[in-house]
């Protein structure tokens, strides 16, 4: 590796979704608890404790403990800025994310994928199968 910073390290540590939303959560300029965090990045205070362990190592966070709160918080303005500066990438590139099933609620209802039938109807179709040919259907036995 070539001397300098290791920015792969870092982007490694923003570029984790769970790390991504917690480090947004603490943009508003108050600290959080790691219960709070992990609500935020919607996961368990087990998986954001690792999270913010992770963090903290990383050198991206504080914290401070308040009797028998400990908060986290943002290790300075660099990080704040470097936070927004990807914020900002991310708004100009556009949003990459595909969210599951389709957006029109109709399409939910019914629809052909590929080589299938799929939606909320297609689960009712199969779920109406007697059992023996339920069993032989090839979305069944996944």
């Amino acid at each position: 590796m070539r001397e300098g910073p290791d920015i792969a390290r870092i982007a490694s540590l923003v570029g984790d979704p769970a790390r991504a939303n917690m480090l947004n959560a603490l943009m508003g300029g108050t600290a959080l608890t790691a219960s709070e965090l992990a609500l935020e990045a919607g996961v368990s205070l087990p998986t954001a404790s690792s999270h913010l362990s992770k963090l903290m190592e990383g050198g991206l966070l504080t914290l401070a403990s308040q009797g028998r709160h400990r908060y986290y918080g943002l290790a300075g303005p660099q990080v704040a800025g470097m936070i927004e500066a990807i914020t900002g990438v991310a708004e100009a590139v556009g949003p990459k994310r595909v969210r599951p099933g389709p957006r029109d609620g109709a399409m939910r209802v019914a629809r052909v994928c590929y080589d299938h039938l799929a939606g909320e109807q297609a689960v009712a179709m199969l779920d109406r199968l007697p059992p023996a040919r339920r069993a032989r259907h090839p979305v069944a036995r996944r």
